[in-house]
Parts: structure tokens; sequence; C-alpha cells
């Protein structure tokens, strides 16, 4: 095939700071280049681009109310998640799948969301009273208390009750027999027992750190202790190093599958750790902590260093929530309240274990097929497998889209540029690479055969911290060059670099540009492209992309990428305008947008104007979405919707016709402020007319006739699940993708 190397002429040809041609025949408009300042400086502005009236003159809600609630919005998708657990069609260990993704979310939710508005509204020690606060965070409370008794409910009543008819059991210590109840107390004595330390609570002993997170138990005690004291509470932490899920041994089965909780364990047998004292009372706990880390990077010499320090600390952080057993009296639970000095709408009973996340060791113990998907094996293409792949892509681009396609086409790019002798130098970016790491260890031992490697390791990936510092020593140790970014700016974009020396002595650019991170298990699970490219200018602005990050220099004028923080906004922005304009020409205007999160909002109102001057707007957003669609003379051409199924919706996809030039860009960001001004991101054009389609066909047009697993967005915020009309077919994007990808040769 031939490769496209003649210079754009539509909207996707517009340089980072020059404005698209509307027509044909009309000149283009010429801006001046972005300040010769610092990234905040020039966020600043590119702000200022944004700050133009983009609203229909007759809007028929308040400025206040065109947006919708981001925190409400985020509790919607975990509704929407929680309804695949509910899902009879789907099978019984996928649906508790979803229950532990649910309660995972819910963790990260108020470990983050929660803790920031909190600490936003935190003025010398104390929670502000203004009116919109606390009526948002009681709204928080109402809907996640019923999301969460909704959660326990699906366990106890749908989940347990289908899993025992399958004679697969969780048995409490009134289900187990008497042989059992006596293997359990051995397990005790032997594995737990010697594990624990039961704190009793006196002026020596004040109340414990608790860890974030962590299975900890509380015990009301009767009498005094052996120095003739009355302390009355002790505290029991679980330790963390026991699996939360416990198989029984089969010759104690009839025929079944038994397991028990740890929790469940610890509760039959707490009596056995206060020898002399009656044990009054009992529950577990668990208290979810502040986790953002917070550095201040202008004023650390070494971000590593300091990073360290705050991850030791990260387990101790505000306490934001506390879950404690239904049955805990409340005695116990007002004296935990004030322990963790939390008000009492933070308290949340559960029926069952206060870590719903933890039942996930209980999937992975079961192996019966039956009760999962049925097992998807991504196809490699012959022609990736059998043809060099510096020869192919000198050829044409390839595009993956994971995991229909596997990732192991972007590994083997990497290893082979690390062990090939031509390989001069490697460049790539990391956000989330995980524990282990074959893409990680190729790029090892390509610094220890003496190639350029240059890794720009965000340290700030939340969650992933440790990992990345981890593999930052690593290769730093091998000789590659690590570098942790820009100060101030996530590094978050997906890229990868391979310079080669080539026939003649030239010098040729080879690029990996991907929507998902270089992680090896999440590309399994999570839906992405990547683009693998020798486009000489593509793969060239590539490489001025890393020497911005590693020289910290103004990046030069990029044809092709669209990079955040310095253009990426303005140029969505002037994308959709371009629509607007060719709509009010009397000509189709067209945006699709796959992507994650929108809360943008000179986005949304530039999406909003659009719509108000006629141009057609399909919006696919997995998770939290700002934009109320459908108001009449405010959004009534845009749709928005959100596809919830067997893989985590990850892709970032903008689609503009453009008068029929069909401009199509893959990107790492989201549609949302802090990917648009506080990270560094990219954008990048899908250049080859049937890698567009692909593109197309694979990435918007199935998502958007998805009557499965589709769900849409009406105008007072409140997603509708998409039904079946009468004699229509069903049709599930992800399914159709496994049936086309999965059973073919792809490309």
């Amino acid at each position: 095939m031939a490769r496209n190397t003649q210079p754009k002429t539509s909207a996707s040809a517009a340089t980072e700071n020059t404005e698209p041609s509307v027509q044909a025949d009309a000149p283009a408009v010429t801006n001046v280049e972005m300040p010769d300042q610092t990234p905040i400086a020039a966020v600043r502005e590119s702000k200022q681009i944004t700050e133009e009236k983009t609203l229909p003159a007759k809007n028929v809600l308040s400025r206040a109310n065109i947006f919708l609630d981001r925190e409400m919005s985020q509790i919607a998708f975990n509704r929407r998640v929680l309804a695949q657990a509910e899902d009879r069609s789907i099978p019984l260990l996928e649906r508790l799948r979803y229950l532990c993704i649910v309660g995972s979310n819910l963790d990260e939710f108020f470990e983050v969301r929660v803790a920031s508005l909190l600490a936003q509204n935190t003025i010398d020690g104390e929670l502000t009273q203004h009116r919109s606060f606390l009526a948002m965070m009681e709204r928080i409370s109402v809907e996640c208390h019923t999301l969460m008794v909704r959660q326990y409910e699906v366990l106890n009543q749908e989940i347990l009750p289908q899993l025992a008819r399958k004679r697969i059991h969780l048995l409490r210590h009134t289900d187990r027999s008497e042989a059992q109840r006596a293997w359990v107390k051995a397990y005790f004595d032997r594995e737990v027992r010697p594990l624990l330390t039961p704190i009793g609570l006196d002026p020596a002993h004040p109340f414990p750190q608790v860890v974030n997170k962590s299975l900890n138990f509380i015990v009301s005690l009767a009498g005094k202790d052996v120095f003739g004291r009355g302390n009355a509470i002790a505290i029991v932490k679980a330790p963390r190093v026991l699996p939360r899920v416990i198989k029984i041994p089969d010759e104690l089965q009839d025929g079944s599958m038994s397991f028990c909780l740890l929790s469940s364990v610890i509760h039959a047998h707490i009596g056995d750790l206060f020898n002399g004292r009656e044990v009054l009372a009992y529950s577990q706990f668990r208290v979810t902590r502040d986790s953002d880390l917070w550095v201040d990077e202008d004023d650390v010499k070494n971000l590593r260093q300091a990073l360290q320090g705050e991850l030791q600390t990260r387990q101790f952080g505000a306490a934001v929530r506390l879950e404690v057993a239904k049955n805990c009296s409340d005695e116990l639970s007002r004296f935990l309240l004030e322990q963790f000095s939390l008000p009492a709408d933070r308290l949340y009973r559960v029926d069952g274990p206060v870590n719903m996340v933890r039942l996930g060791e209980l999937v992975e113990h079961i192996k019966q097929p039956n009760l999962r998907f049925p097992p998807f094996t991504a196809k490699v293409n012959p022609k990736y497998a059998h043809t060099d792949i510096f020869t192919l892509l000198n050829k044409q681009d390839v595009l993956l889209h994971h995991p229909f396609q596997p990732f192991q086409t972007v590994i083997d790019f990497i290893r082979t540029a690390s062990l090939d002798p031509n390989v001069l130098a490697i460049k790539q970016t990391i956000y989330r690479t995980g524990m282990n790491s074959d893409l990680m260890e190729s790029l090892i031992t390509a610094a220890r055969q003496g190639k350029e490697v240059t890794v720009i390791v965000e340290l700030m990936a939340r969650f992933d911290e440790e990992a990345n510092i981890n593999w930052a020593d690593r290769l730093q140790r091998a000789g590659a060059q690590v570098v942790y970014g820009v100060v101030g700016l996530k590094t978050h974009a997906k890229l990868a670099l391979v310079i080669r020396r080539e026939e003649g002595g030239v010098l040729r650019h080879y690029a990996h540009l991907g929507t998902g991170n270089y992680h090896p298990s999440t590309t399994k699970f999570y839906t992405d492209f990547g683009l693998l490219t020798a486009h000489p200018q593509l793969a060239a602005e590539v490489n001025e992309v890393f020497i911005h990050l590693t020289g910290l220099t103004k990046p030069k004028k990029l044809e092709y990428l669209w990079l955040a923080p310095f253009a990426l906004q303005p140029q969505i922005i002037r994308a959709i305008r371009n629509e607007a304009k060719i709509a009010k020409a009397g000509r189709p205007g067209r945006i699709i947008a796959k992507m994650n999160a929108l809360l943008d909002e000179s986005v949304i109102r530039a999406l909003y104007a659009a719509s108000a001057d006629g141009v057609k707007i399909d919006l696919i957003v997995r998770g939290a979405c700002a934009l109320r669609p459908g108001v009449p003379g405010l959004s009534e051409n845009i749709k928005v919707r959100s596809i919830i199924g067997r893989y985590l919706e990850h892709s970032r996809i903008y689609y503009f016709r453009n008068d029929l030039e069909h401009d199509v860009y893959l990107a790492s960001a989201d549609w949302m402020s802090r990917n648009l001004f506080r990270r560094i991101e990219v954008a990048f054009p899908v250049l080859e007319k049937s890698l567009k389609k692909r593109v197309m066909a694979e990435g918007l047009e199935p998502y958007l006739k998805d009557n499965m697993n589709a769900w849409t967005l009406d105008s007072d915020g409140d997603y509708q699940r998409k039904k079946l009309r009468s004699k229509q077919t069903p049709f599930s994007a992800q399914q159709f993708l496994m049936e086309q990808l999965g059973s073919s040769s792809g490309d």
C-alpha cells in the first residue's frame, strides 16, 4: 500500500497554532504562536481562546443548570456497572466480579473525589457550612448508601444463593458442619492467631493507627483485665498477608465446593484472644482514607524521594468513610466515628464482608467455565507475525484494536527494537505498566546493550506510584535515561519511538501511539487503539514531543499532533466550530466522539453552540458526563450514550466530518480540564483511508448501533437502558468485535 505523505489540507492539517480552513476556497486564519513561556503560562493563554461566547442566544436553562453534576454522574456510572451484576443473562461469576468492580470504584470515589471535596471545603481544620457544599455531601451520602445497600442485596439474595444451587458455598460459622468447624478452628490456631495482636485500649494503648481499607475488628469486653483495670474496648487488626477467601478441604465436603471468609474465621474465634474476659459485642470495620498523594513539586529537590516518603503515609490519610457490620451496636459505631472524626452520615452498615472487593478471590478460586464468559483469544494477523515489523511499517501503518487484537504486537515491536543492532535509540512514556512487564524488560535489555534508552516515567500515576518507582530504579541501574516528566503536569500521553539506522546511513523513525497504557493486564480487559507508524512527519513529531518533555523546551509547531496543555483543547474547539460553520453554510456537520468522561465546560459550551447551529453530534461517554443532551434550543442535536459490557471501554476517538475529509483522531485524553490543562496528552490523526474506515467501523459505528449494552442519557441527567424494539435484532458492539476480529486475521 502506498504511504500517504502529502500535506494535509483539511481541519486535521492545522498546525498547533493555525486555525483550520473552513471552506475549500476560504483562506486559513492565522493565529499568533503560543507564548514562549512555561507550560502553566501557556495553559492560561490557551484558556483565553475558549472564553468566547459559545452558547446559543436563547438558552432555556439558567447558566447554573447547563451542566450536570460530576459526582452524581460518577455515581450513576456505578449504578450502570451494578446493573451488570443484576443481569441474569450474564454468567454468575462475572456478575460477582461486577459487584467487586462496584466496590473498587466506590473505594476510589471516596479516596479521591469525596476526599478532594472535603479538602477543598476545609478552612483552618473546619468544614465549611456553605449550603451548596452541605447539600452536595448529603446527596452523595444518600446515593452511595442506596447503591451499597443494593450491592449487598444482589450478593445475598441472588449471587450467593445461585452459587449454592451450583454446590458452591460461602459458609458462615452457623452453616459449617462440626467437622468443618473443627478444621476452621485448627486453621485459626495454626495460621491466624499467631499473627493477631489484640490491643486493649487504655491510656498506655490509645486507639491504634488503622491502615486504609484494611480489615479490623472492634470488641466490647466485660469485666476487668489481668491488671484489674476496666478497659472495655479492644481492637484487632486482621493480617494483610492472609487470604480473605479460604477453601475448605474437599474431604470435608459432600461433593460440593465450600469456602469461608477470613472475617468469618476471626469472628468465630475472637473470644479465644481474650482469655478471662467476656466478649459482649464485636464487629468488623474498615475505614477509607484520603489516598491522593500531595507533593510540592516546586519545593522538592528529588521528586522520587519525596514521593517515596509520601507513599509511606498514604495509608493513614484523613478518614472519609467508615464501614461496619450491619449488626454493629450503636455504641461501638459511635465510638469508631469519634475516633476517626467522622459524622454519622459517613457510616455505612453492610450485610456481609466490609470489603466487597476481596470477594474477587472467590472468583479466581472457582474454575467452572460455564460460570464465566466464554473464553476469547485475540488472533495475531499472520502478516505481523511473519513479516519484519520495520519492513512492514515502511509499507503501511498498522492499527491495533485491543483486546480484540493482541497487545503482543506492541511488545514484539519494542523487543525487536531492543535486539536489533541497527536500532540506535528507544524512547517511551510510562504511565501504568504493572509490577511485571515484558515490555519494560525489553527496555532494560536495550539499555544494557548500549542503546540510547530514554523513558519518561510518570511517578504520580495514582495507585501505580510504587511500581513506577521500582521500574525507574531498575532502568537507571541498566543505564537508561529516566525522566519524570514536566513539573506540575502528569505525563499521560502513550508514546514510544524507535530510531533506526537504515540503508545509506539514513536515520528512520518508527512510532507507537496509543489510547491506553503499556500495561500487560489491562490490555486484555480495556478496549484501546494503538497505531504503529513510520510516517516520516508523524514519527518525527513524536520525537519532538520527547525532546520537549526531556529538555523542557517550547514545543515546535506540530502539523499532525495535538499536544496538551498547549493546544489540545483549542484544537478540539476549533474542530467543533469548524463543523458549526459548515452546518451554518447549509452542508452536513457531524461529530462523533468516544471517551471515558466529558467534563470540560469550554468544550461542552462549544458542543452546545454547534448543536444550535445544526451539527449532529453523537457522544459515547463511558463514565461521568456533565453535558445535558436533548434540551431544545441548547442541545437538541446531541445524543449521549454509555456502553457497559464485558470489557472496559477506554479508547478515545474524535471524529469530525469536515466536508467529507473525515478527520479521525485517536487520543490519550478525555475531554476533562485535568487532561486538557494539567497533563501532557497527545491526540494523533489516523491518516490512511483504510485505517480511518476501520476506526469508524470498529470504534464508533458498532457502539452507536449497540442495543444490548447501551444506556442513553436524558436531559434530566438520568440514564435509561436501551431496550430492544419489537422484531429488532440484538446487537452488542463488543460481541460483534470479538466475532469479527477474534475469528479473522485482522487488518
